[in-house]
């Protein structure tokens, strides 16, 4: 939904009906996530893709019934052959879609929610997709990091047994089903619950405030990330040189990170690359980050450089297995030269990391070309 999200408040405020499509689940080589979502505005304008153009026009004929119906539906999209005409996916995944009318009697709460995405303050909704009950569906209830809840789908029992999973799903920033019995039993079927969490952009932390490092910050920014550049020499770490990071801090980069850590300011989404290749900087930050549960940590440097920081390392107290988690020399061989062409490189390596990918050409590969999560970790 942050995708349309201005156009679905411009619209929501003029009280006019939108009609809102919202990936809930996929399969296969479906090419968008659970989340991405599609709305049809009152003027029939849309904003927004489901499935980057497969199923679209299907998507958009649903949406207007809906509005005009009020009722919401969950909606299935697979691949089919057997008609050239069929709606489906080209590629070969599956996804459902659920299509609802939003508006301000069906989703008061917009506006708060609108104010919480944009400030980055956590807020997850979790919407009813499927009940035995058709007025239970598209209910929902939104839920906040400080365990504050608006909205009811329907039962105080439900209600808990929701907040409950949501707020998990919350803390770690991800959307996804949750599966209940039709009053919020835990052990029963028949109710169907789309959790879509809005945490704060995860962390890119870039030590080393080298010209590599702006480009990276540049990259990382373009990802998605809230991105820190930090370095010990006030010389180098000036806010003119860093135009895309979030922040730029002077400080010692090993005390830097415990703090933020001791702040909870890492998660697991954390991505931190070392790009000083100096000891003296190097070895107490990735000392102090190979005990930290983050998503991937990346060092610059050569292999002969790399190979005195892993005895220093061993030295220091580490062990293999904290070792191996370093990714160093950092990115994958793209055989770039430039700052730039190497902040791709490193880009290319963190999203390898993330999804399980090979790093080796979709041409000579086969199978399902998108990943899943946490099919590698690093």
């Amino acid at each position: 939904m942050r995708d349309v999200l201005d156009e679905l408040l411009e619209w929501w405020r003029s009280g006019a009906p939108i009609g809102l499509a919202t990936v809930v689940a996929t399969s296969s080589s479906a090419p968008r996530e659970p989340g991405a979502a599609m709305a049809v505005g009152p003027d029939g304008r849309v904003v927004g893709s489901v499935s980057g153009g497969c199923v679209e026009g299907a998507v958009y004929d649903l949406a207007g019934g809906v509005v005009a119906e009020g009722v919401p539906v969950l909606e299935h999209y697979g691949y089919s052959d057997s008609d050239a005409f069929a709606v489906g996916l080209t590629c070969g995944g599956e996804l459902d879609v659920f299509v609802e009318r939003v508006d301000r009697e069906t989703f008061p709460e917009l506006g708060d929610v609108a104010a919480d995405i944009r400030r980055g303050a956590p807020v997850a909704i979790a919407t009813v997709i499927d009940h035995p009950d058709l007025n239970w569906r598209g209910r929902r209830r939104v839920l906040r990091g400080n365990e504050t809840a608006s909205g009811t789908v329907g039962s105080d029992r439900a209600d808990e047994a929701i907040a409950a999973d949501a707020l998990g799903l919350l803390e770690s920033g991800h959307n996804g089903l949750l599966h209940y019995g039709p009053d919020g039993q835990r052990l029963g079927e028949g109710m169907t619950v789309f959790v879509q969490s809005f945490a704060p952009p995860p962390r890119m932390m870039v030590f080393g405030a080298i010209d590599f490092a702006a480009a990276v910050a540049k990259m990382g920014s373009f990802l998605g990330y809230d991105v820190t550049v930090c370095d010990a020499r006030p010389v180098f770490v000036t806010r003119a040189r860093f135009p895309d990071a979030n922040d730029v801090v002077l400080d010692w980069p090993h005390r830097y990170l415990h703090d933020e850590n001791i702040a909870g300011r890492v998660d697991q989404r954390t991505v931190i690359t070392v790009l000083t290749h100096d000891p003296k900087f190097d070895v107490p930050l990735l000392r102090a980050a190979i005990e930290l549960d983050v998503a991937y940590i990346g060092a610059m440097g050569s292999r002969r450089t790399h190979a005195d920081r892993l005895a220093r390392l061993l030295d220091a107290g580490a062990t293999h297995e904290q070792l191996a988690r370093i990714s160093s020399p950092i990115g994958l061989d793209l055989g770039g030269r430039t700052p730039e062409e190497t902040a791709v490189s490193i880009a290319a390596d963190i999203i390898s990391a993330r999804w399980g990918g090979t790093g080796e050409p979709l041409r000579d590969l086969s199978g399902s070309i998108h990943h899943e999560r946490g099919d590698r970790t690093r």
